[in-house]
């Protein structure tokens, strides 16, 4: 099995970031994991020619969650190279393919209200963006402590929380946690993805704990990065903040 790391920089508003897609390889498939905002298809082809890949060699996409930033740009991808297959969860599945309204679009509505009166513009223009979000017939998916059958030794570890579906991945042989947003990296440890906007926070912190019981030497989070030091007392350390 090989696993590649993409840097995808970009600018949002005024503030620089960059998100952390994963791509497993392993004998003819080549699956990306999560994509990023719609219009990152030039961002995506440059971080795989590093790696002396491009779009044209992946033959699979897999979407954690129906996040923005993480199915954004599975259309465009999904147009333009027909062949590719669309994983999910099977929680997911329904809101991926459009079946079902966006969770993050319900939240976004449902707290506008409750914002300053500063804040609304900008809670508009998410809403907006939300919607412009489209979505993507699915190919198969996949239950909670499953292995890929295409990717052996890569499984399935159902962390909802941040949305009731989401799905991280876990790498056997390298011990290496496909966090997704179970986890982000930021100012030098583990955190929770946005926890006022977590779906379920109770719900994040025991899918942390669920977590907890793998063996890890690394986490990749989709927000942060690659992690390699003092995981399990990282993960401690954050569930002691939530305690």
């Amino acid at each position: 099995m090989k696993l590649l790391v993409l840097d995808l920089p970009f600018s949002f508003g005024e503030k620089e970031d960059h998100l952390y897609p994963v791509v497993l390889q392993h004998k003819q498939e080549t699956i990306l994991v999560d994509c990023g905002y719609a219009g990152f298809t030039s961002l995506l082809e440059e971080a795989l020619q590093q790696h002396g890949l491009s779009l044209r060699s992946l033959t699979g996409l897999l979407i954690t969650h129906h996040d923005i930033d993480h199915m954004g740009c599975a259309h465009e991808l999904k147009k333009a190279f027909p062949a590719l297959k669309i994983y999910t969860s099977e929680w997911e599945e329904a809101y991926v393919a459009g079946r079902e309204r966006s969770l993050r679009l319900q939240q976004a509505e449902d707290l506008f209200d409750c914002l300053p009166e500063e804040q609304k513009e900008s809670a508009l223009a998410f809403q907006e963006l939300l919607k412009s979000m489209q979505p993507v017939q699915v190919d198969a998916v996949f239950a909670d402590n499953k292995e890929l059958p295409f990717l052996p030794g890569v499984q399935v570890i159902h962390t909802p929380g941040h949305m009731p579906g989401h799905i991280s991945l876990y790498e056997k042989e390298s011990k290496t946690l496909i966090a997704a947003d179970a986890l982000v990296y930021q100012d030098g440890k583990l955190e929770i993805a946005n926890p006022s906007f977590t779906l379920d926070l109770p719900q994040a912190i025991a899918s942390i704990k669920k977590l907890q019981q793998l063996d890890i030497n690394t986490i990749i989070c989709y927000h942060g990065g690659v992690v390699h030091t003092a995981i399990p007392f990282q993960l401690e350390q954050l569930l002691a903040r939530y305690s």
